[in-house]
């Protein structure tokens, strides 16, 4: 679609990984579509996503009994957030999707990744009460998660070892995503990778492919209780 503005937020050390692939297929697809893309490349900016007091170059409101979410708040609101936040802050206000490329660690994003959650979606700018949920303050963004696993699908049916895969989305998908008031995507999950041969990575990517070629045209999943546990 020209003219929507897409946001990668890409977390892993590899580019020649299955990750790296996934994401390059996402730019080559979306930029022919006539798509603004830009990326952050986590690791390559060696992003901090470590959530301290250095986040808040201002005046804290209350020196002696530090509260993050607090004090983020009130800088959001002054603009005394520091330069890195701000700057991913910049890119989420200007895209029309965001896609989360990254490996499945513990059953969530790596470190870098969820710090860069913490650090940037901050009360006042991704969410405020009572509006958050289906009035969160980015409510008129898309979220998809793309990711990679360890185990294989059959692992991550109701029935295998590691539970059904809808478990794991939950905290991602509805906790951070709907919450801050994304209209969710459908994940794309490659499973397992590493543990296929050469054709079933390359069909892999070709289903990626195909499925972005089409993705302004999806509706989003029904971010509610039942779609995760029933």
């Amino acid at each position: 679609m020209p003219g929507k503005n897409v946001l990668i937020v890409y977390a892993h050390q590899e580019p020649k990984s299955m990750n790296g692939s996934l994401k390059n297929i996402a730019v080559d697809v979306l930029q022919k579509q006539g798509c603004s893309i830009i990326i952050s490349d986590l690791y390559s900016m060696n992003f901090n996503a470590a959530a301290t007091r250095n986040d808040i170059t201002g005046e804290l409101c209350n020196p002696q009994h530090f509260r993050y979410g607090t004090e983020t708040m009130e800088a959001f609101k002054k603009g005394v957030l520091c330069e890195d936040i701000l700057k991913e802050q910049e890119k989420v206000k200007v895209a029309d999707l965001i896609i989360f490329q990254f490996p499945l660690y513990w059953y969530s994003f790596p470190a870098i990744m969820k710090g860069w959650i913490d650090r940037v979606f901050v009360q006042g700018f991704a969410f405020d009460f009572p509006g958050c949920y289906d009035t969160g303050l980015l409510k008129d963004k898309l979220a998809l998660l793309s990711f990679t696993t360890g185990g294989t699908e059959e692992m991550f049916s109701k029935d295998g070892m590691s539970g059904d895969i809808r478990y794991v989305l939950w905290p991602m998908q509805h906790g951070i995503m709907h919450f801050c008031g994304f209209k969710v995507l459908a994940p794309q999950i490659t499973y397992a990778p590493e543990y296929v041969g050469d054709e079933k990575r390359k069909n892999m990517l070709l289903l990626w492919a195909r499925r972005l070629e089409a993705i302004w045209d999806e509706r989003p999943i029904e971010c509610t209780p039942p779609w995760y546990f029933q």
